[in-house]
């Protein structure tokens, strides 16, 4: 006999891009849900568990389209280097902490760019539930998607330049016509490249004009604008960065600044938010990948500065969470993600409060679901909870 579930809810964004819908209830039958309704006209089921967040708003959960789990996102570079050199068990430790930062924030799935394969079986061990997100890799052999840097990434200190020559970033894409093709490019001149040699996606895209944009639109390309790469350089322009307050994003040490990086940085940032809001107005397909693991890109929390970014970009609360979750999950396949409609599996966010506090509520949730259920692996106030439990 199916287990039936019934979850009453202020509000619903169901991750399509509709309209915030209010006061309604979802009907979930063994994880999926069977029906959407209004609360007021919630079936009479004596059987059935009712779980109320009429107080709260329910979304999908979040996919997070570029991160580097195994790399540790300090600002200091004595840490990076000391994750980097580590042995086995240390970056072991770095990548299921960084799995967690995710979760806690609702991400439950990302698109890994590093070889994380050794990683991944290793936490899966060792975690209790396994891997508690739905994890995408690239860079090995049985990895789910290829990432290609056919430029330098937007951050480096040298102006973006071609990786490979145009021939043989042909010749890799049609190796692997069989998976997802991810390209990062900088440049009207490597996304042109990019696109005519038959990737995917575009990763970052700086710069890359109108025309790229229209070709995106017509052939289906998704686009990963990572417009937080951009702010958190221009944040990092003032001081040589050595130091990150991880509250507001910004640099906070003394240091040397780099003569004419703030005015660079304000350009670049503003291209890019121009860049995105043309995206919208075109009808390319886009996705929130925020880079998490490069310096000062926190794992988890930067997927809100990034959706707040797509939303000062002219994107409605809506269509942001379309983009933070829906959208990747249908391009790397994470069937078990995406929109809260009938027939989908329960798997969800509660956030209290109304929809109008949203991004900035996804810092601190009030439970995640995942297939109809609490998920046990979610603790609201971790540090409380460890404070209560007796003296072993």
């Amino acid at each position: 006999m199916a287990e039936t579930r019934f979850i009453v809810a202020g509000n619903l964004i169901d991750g399509s891009g509709a309209d915030v819908r209010r006061n309604v209830f979802l009907e979930v039958e063994d994880g999926i849900i069977a029906a959407i309704g209004f609360a007021a006209d919630l079936p009479r089921n004596d059987g059935a568990a009712i779980d109320d967040f009429s107080h709260c708003t329910l979304l999908p959960a979040l996919v997070d389209c570029s991160v580097s789990l195994s790399q540790s996102p300090s600002v200091d570079s004595r840490v990076r280097s000391y994750f980097e050199e580590s042995g086995f068990e240390k970056k072991a430790a770095l990548f299921e902490r960084h799995i967690r930062d995710c979760h806690a924030h609702g991400v439950l799935g990302v698109a890994d760019s590093g070889d994380v394969i050794d990683l991944m079986e290793h936490c899966q061990k060792g975690m209790a539930q396994g891997n508690i997100i739905d994890i995408r890799t690239s860079g090995s052999l049985g990895c789910d998607f290829f990432k290609i840097c056919y430029s330098c990434t937007v951050e480096d200190e040298q102006a973006p330049s071609l990786q490979l020559n145009h021939e043989t970033l042909r010749h890799i894409l049609l190796q692997h016509s069989g998976k997802r093709k991810v390209v990062v490019a900088n440049g009207q001149q490597a996304v042109r490249a990019a696109l005519e040699a038959g990737c995917d996606a575009i990763e970052q895209g700086y710069l890359m004009g109108e025309d790229n944009l229209r070709k995106m639109a017509e052939q289906g390309v998704l686009w990963i604008p990572s417009v937080l790469r951009a702010k958190n350089a221009l944040d990092s322009s003032g001081s040589g960065g050595e130091v990150c307050c991880r509250f507001s994003l910004r640099y906070v040490a003394p240091g040397k600044a780099l003569p004419g990086a703030e005015i660079f940085w304000k350009k670049m940032l503003a291209d890019q938010l121009m860049q995105l809001r043309l995206a919208r107005k075109l009808g390319v397909t886009t996705a929130v990948g925020t880079g998490a693991g490069s310096t000062g890109l926190l794992h988890g929390e930067s997927m809100v500065e990034e959706m707040k970014l797509f939303i000062k970009a002219g994107y409605s609360l809506e269509e942001t969470i379309r983009c933070a979750s829906d959208n990747g999950a249908r391009f790397f396949g994470m069937e078990q993600l995406g929109t809260l409609t009938v027939g989908r599996n329960a798997t969800f966010l509660v956030t209290r409060g109304t929809a109008h506090q949203l991004p900035r509520k996804l810092s601190y949730l009030e439970g995640i679901y995942v297939a109809g259920a609490p998920s046990g692996m979610y603790r609201k106030n971790p540090v409380r909870e460890a404070a209560s439990r007796p003296l072993q």
